[in-house]
């Protein structure tokens, strides 16, 4: 069963989108704030986001960003066109005015979900198939452990970013929760070894101090 969250703080409008998905067969999750959302989703990382933009707490433009790992609808009042642009550029993948007819918004969000499952993250010679969860170096498919996956997923949706040591422990989590900060350089240099072995030219780099990133070979 898929899973979508309703990040929305009118009840009114929150209330009639989960029981229309609902009926449709989909889990649904709620939030009512932007920070809300955050803690949700730590709990249960959902398929889809429908997210409102005037929220409290975090709005819903600061949260996009936050979002980038999942595929996210913007539902607003915000009708024109600028808005529009600025938020697909920023990662939506859609964007619905209010008022709006329902069936618009689920084979929108059919729509989304069937490109979700058909996509792969790539950086440099590393691609990862969500769906199969299989991981590939060079066209090459590289066996990894569960743990190992988890990693080099979260290094690939955040390729810019250094990811902070408890960051990462707290993220691979949801994916294997027998991941301990000791274990964790035991992981790191699996994966190192193996894509020396595969003869990437991308490598983890160590930030001391800090956590972990993705670099390009020279």
């Amino acid at each position: 069963m898929e899973h979508i969250l309703i990040i929305e703080d009118d009840l009114h409008i929150g209330d009639m989108v989960a029981r229309v998905l609902t009926k449709e067969g989909y889990a649904v999750s709620r939030s009512y704030s932007g920070t809300e959302a955050l803690f949700v989703i730590a709990e249960n990382e959902p398929d889809l986001v429908l997210l409102d933009l005037m929220l409290p707490g975090f709005s819903g433009e600061e949260l996009l960003d936050k979002l980038s790992a999942f595929p996210v609808i913007v539902v607003s009042a915000k009708a024109d066109v600028d808005s529009r642009v600025e938020l697909l550029n920023s990662g939506a993948v859609d964007y619905i005015t209010k008022p709006f007819d329902v069936r618009e918004l689920l084979a929108r969000i059919k729509i989304a979900l069937k490109n979700k499952k058909t996509c792969s993250f790539t950086f440099g010679e590393l691609k990862i198939d969500p769906v199969t969860k299989n991981f590939y170096c060079g066209g090459k498919e590289i066996r990894l452990t569960r743990t190992e996956y988890a990693i080099i997923k979260l290094l690939i949706q955040n390729p810019a970013q250094v990811i902070a040591k408890h960051i990462m422990l707290e993220e691979i989590a949801r994916d294997t929760p027998d991941c301990t900060e000791s274990s964790l350089k035991v992981h790191i240099s699996n994966l190192r070894r193996k894509l020396r072995e595969a003869g990437g030219n991308e490598s983890i780099e160590t930030v001391w101090g800090i956590g972990f990133k993705l670099k390009r070979l020279k």
